[in-house]
């Protein structure tokens, strides 16, 4: 199994004891909302919290380097679903940088081929 294919499963699952485990300790997440920055704690936090669900999750290019991936997320606080692309770096064998980039969705989305 991938890197990223662990990474969704343990967010799907809330596993952050997997989480942790495919999370480099100088891990930063860099999400698309204005000039946040966020660490390992700050990521396990965060899905501990149960602040996020995802659906679609898609791997669309992995190496020993590199990997994008796709997902709709929906937020605990209300706010409106996103589909959200994201780029990780791998060091190590773990994820130590993700970056993501985010289109809001109306109410009324469709995924295609879903």
């Amino acid at each position: 199994m991938g890197i990223l294919q662990a990474y969704f499963d343990a967010l799907t699952s809330k596993d952050t004891t997997a989480l942790a485990d495919i999370i480099h300790d100088d891990f930063v997440f860099n999400p698309h909302v204005g000039g946040m920055t966020m660490g390992k704690e700050d990521l396990l936090g965060f899905v501990s919290r149960d602040a996020v669900s995802g659906e679609h999750e898609r791997i669309l290019y992995e190496n020993d380097e590199i990997g994008v991936m796709h997902s709709i997320a929906h937020f605990a606080n209300g706010s409106d679903s996103e589909a959200v692309l994201s780029f990780a770096r791998f060091k190590d064998g773990k994820i130590i940088l993700i970056e993501t980039g985010a289109t809001p969705l109306s109410d009324d989305y469709q995924v295609i081929g879903a």
